[in-house]
C-alpha cells in the first residue's frame, strides 16, 4: 500500500528515511555522502514522486521503492 510521504509527521517521515538510509549504508565507490546527506537526496526523489513509501500490512513494515 502506497503511503503519501505528506501524511507523515516530519519525526516519522525522517525515521523511515535514516532507517532505509542505514540499511543502504553511505559509501558508493568514489563519493563518501553523510546520513544527513542521503537523507535530503531522499527526501527530494519523494518530492519528485521519483521514489515513494510502501508499507506492507501483513508484516507491518515500510519499505522506500524508486521507478
Amino acid at each position: 500500500m502506497r503511503i503519501p510521504w505528506e501524511r507523515l509527521s516530519e519525526e516519522t517521515l525522517d525515521a523511515v528515511i535514516e532507517e532505509y538510509v542505514s540499511r543502504e549504508g553511505t559509501d558508493y565507490g568514489h563519493h563518501d555522502y553523510s546520513l544527513a546527506d542521503k537523507v535530503a537526496q531522499v527526501r527530494l526523489q519523494l518530492r519528485r514522486g521519483e521514489a515513494w513509501i510502501d508499507f506492507d500490512p501483513e508484516t507491518e513494515t515500510c519499505h522506500l521503492l524508486s521507478s
